[in-house]
C-alpha cells in the first residue's frame, strides 16, 4: 500500500479529498447531535464538544412520535425488501435456467424498466393503491415497489456465472428446480443476494416521497418524514435536536452497512464476470 501511494501521490491525495467531502458534514452531524446548544452555532466553528449532552435526542423524540415512526419503518423494511428479494431471486434464477417463450424480449423489459424513472409511476401507483383502499396501511407502502428490476438483473448476472457442473450433477441426481435453488444457487450466491438485500433495504428505509404520498396519518408515517415534521415543530434554526434525529434514522443503515459492506464487492464483482 504504501509503495502505491508513493508511485500515485495525486491520487492518494484526490481520495483523501473526496473522503473529507464525505466525513466532513457526517462528522458535523454527529458532533452537533451532541454539542450544548449554544457550542453549535459558535464561530469560529467548535469541532469538538466541550462536553457530550443528549438533550437533543429527549427533544427529538419528545416532539413528535419518533417510536411509531420507527416502528413503521422497520415493518415496512422488513417486509418490503424480504419480499423484494424472494421475488428477484426467483425471476433471476426463471431468466438464468428456465426456458420459456419469450425470455430474451421479457429481460430486455426488465433492463428498460431500470430506466424509467421512478416518479414516473407515482400517479398510477397511487390510484391503484386507493381504489385497493390500501392508503394509511403498511402493505401501501411496500406493495408498489415489491419488482426490483436491478436485483434481478444482478442475480442474474451472478447466477449465470456459476458452475454449470455442479447444477448438471444436481439435475441427474434428480433435483428439482426448487431444490436446487435452495441447496445450490443460493448458498453459492451469498454476497450477490446480501448486495441486492442491503440495496432494498436503504431503499425502503430512506424512501420520503412514496410514503408521504400514500400516508395522511401521524400514526402511518415512517422515519424520513418524521424528520420532516421534527423541523416543523423545532423550527429550522434549532440544529441541535434536528441532528441528533437525523443520528436516530441513519443509524440502524449505518450499522448495516458497516456488518454487510464485505460482501458488497464480492456480489457486483461476481455479477459482472459473465454477461
Amino acid at each position: 500500500m504504501l509503495t502505491a501511494a508513493r508511485r500515485h501521490p495525486w491520487s492518494l491525495l484526490g481520495l483523501i479529498l473526496v473522503g473529507l467531502v464525505f466525513l466532513v458534514p457526517f462528522y458535523w452531524m454527529l458532533s452537533s447531535a451532541f454539542k450544548p446548544e449554544e457550542e453549535i452555532y459558535r464561530w469560529p466553528l467548535q469541532w469538538v464538544p466541550s462536553a457530550l449532552v443528549f438533550d437533543h435526542f429527549e427533544r427529538a423524540w419528545e416532539a413528535v412520535p419518533f417510536g411509531q415512526f420507527f416502528v413503521n419503518s422497520v415493518v415496512v423494511t422488513t417486509v418490503g425488501s424480504t419480499l423484494k428479494v424472494l421475488l428477484a431471486v426467483f425471476g433471476a434464477y426463471a431468466f438464468a435456467f428456465l426456458r420459456f417463450p419469450g425470455k430474451k424480449w421479457i429481460f430486455v423489459a426488465v433492463l428498460g424498466a431500470l430506466m424509467v424513472p421512478g416518479h414516473v409511476t407515482l400517479l398510477v401507483n397511487y390510484v391503484t393503491i386507493g381504489n385497493l383502499g390500501l392508503i394509511n396501511t403498511y402493505a401501501g407502502i411496500f406493495l408498489p415497489g415489491l419488482a426490483s428490476a436491478f436485483g434481478t438483473f444482478l442475480l442474474r448476472q451472478h447466477f449465470m456465472s456459476l458452475p454449470k457442473e455442479v447444477l448438471e450433477a444436481a439435475e441427474l441426481d434428480g433435483c428439482g428446480h426448487l431444490r436446487r435453488l435452495v441447496h445450490f444457487v443460493l448458498p453459492m450466491s451469498k454476497p450477490a443476494i446480501v448486495t441486492v438485500a442491503l440495496i432494498a433495504v436503504i431503499d425502503e428505509w430512506n424512501d420520503f416521497i412514496w410514503p408521504l404520498l400514500v400516508t395522511n396519518s401521524l400514526q402511518a408515517r415512517t422515519l424520513p418524514i418524521g424528520l420532516m415534521f421534527l423541523k416543523e415543530t423545532e423550527g429550522v434554526d434549532q440544529w441541535g435536536p434536528i441532528m441528533a434525529g437525523t443520528v436516530i434514522v441513519m443509524l440502524p443503515m449505518l450499522l448495516l452497512f458497516l456488518f454487510a459492506q464485505r460482501y458488497i464487492i464480492a456480489g457486483l464483482a461476481g455479477a459482472a464476470v459473465r454477461r
